[in-house]
């Protein structure tokens, strides 16, 4: 009897309770947050989330998790930073920044399937897409949603971010490679 091989993009019931996981993850990180005097957006753990999403799980469970977490804020359940919630808040300023997390998540796992899994090549993907990305995305939004110019924009929402956030790329690296040497790449 012939078995069909399954087309590796579909989803794994195994790969589920780490889509879960990733969702909660990102929501208990909103809760570590610094707020900024001069920005609309706070500082928080849940791009560490995002970078660690990408750069472990398949792409599609990566994109899945940031929708999960997403769908969870926007009908109610306080996951957002601070614990705020509701289609506001992803509308708000800050909408534009968590918009992108499925998207950046799902790039930085298809990067992953195509390297050698080294701290350079990983911490790299992790800028990329854990700030790149992101940064793009979501200053575009706050400049849109709060009536920025894109300098002002750049200023609130990007450029006092940076040195964390490549922290959180570190940070997302150094446990990345731990996890692949305890589980002989087997994730």
């Amino acid at each position: 009897m012939e078995t069909k091989s399954r087309p590796s993009n579909l989803l794994q019931t195994r790969e589920i309770p780490f889509i879960g996981m990733f969702a909660a993850l990102t929501a208990i990180f909103s809760y570590i947050q610094i707020p900024l005097p001069f920005s609309p957006v706070p500082i928080t753990a849940q791009t560490l989330a995002v970078m660690l999403a990408g750069s472990i799980l398949s792409p599609l469970s990566a994109f899945l998790s940031m929708v999960v977490f997403l769908l969870l804020g926007i009908i109610g359940l306080p996951v957002f930073a601070g614990g705020a919630s509701g289609i506001g808040t992803f509308l708000g300023p800050t909408g534009g920044f968590l918009m992108s997390w499925p998207f950046a998540s799902l790039v930085m796992a298809q990067m992953v399937k195509r390297v050698k899994p080294g701290f350079f090549s990983i911490f790299l993907i992790n800028v990329f897409g854990g700030i790149v990305i992101i940064y793009a995305i979501g200053v575009l939004y706050l400049a849109r949603a709060a009536h920025l110019s894109l300098p002002a924009a750049l200023i609130a929402g990007a450029l006092p971010f940076i040195p964390g956030d490549l922290i959180k790329a570190f940070i997302s690296t150094t446990i990345v490679l731990a996890l692949r040497k305890a589980f002989k790449n087997n994730f």
